[in-house]
């Protein structure tokens, strides 16, 4: 079993930044790629970013998230700037494995208002 743990989420005014961190423990045996999805109510789960060897954007956050990865703890972060309103969701971290198995975050929230 894996378990992810994310931190960093909160209130922000537009324009702001969050950096949100993701710590995978556990029976990890091979990750092959490690993200971030974003879910407010009502909308189904959307992908913000993914990292593996590169990484990949939404196009919607491109230019102002960057996902980068500590291989050797198993973190992946995402560094948010020019938070907009439209960013406000919960925010889910995420591991695929080399097995085929996707382990899934708590959530964190994220709300950009003035």
């Amino acid at each position: 079993q894996v378990q992810l743990v994310e931190s960093g989420g909160g209130l922000v005014q537009p324009g702001g930044s969050l950096r949100l961190s993701c710590a995978a423990s556990g029976s990890i045996f091979g990750i092959s790629y490690m993200g971030w999805h974003r879910q407010v109510p009502g909308k189904q789960r959307e992908l913000v970013a993914v990292i593996s060897s590169g990484a990949r954007y939404a196009d919607s956050v491109k230019g102002r998230f960057t996902i980068s990865r500590d291989a050797a703890k198993n973190t992946v972060y995402l560094q948010m700037n020019s938070l907009k309103p439209e960013d406000t969701a919960v925010y889910y971290c995420y591991l695929h494995q080399t097995s085929g198995l996707d382990y899934w975050g708590q959530g964190t929230q994220v709300t950009v208002s003035s």
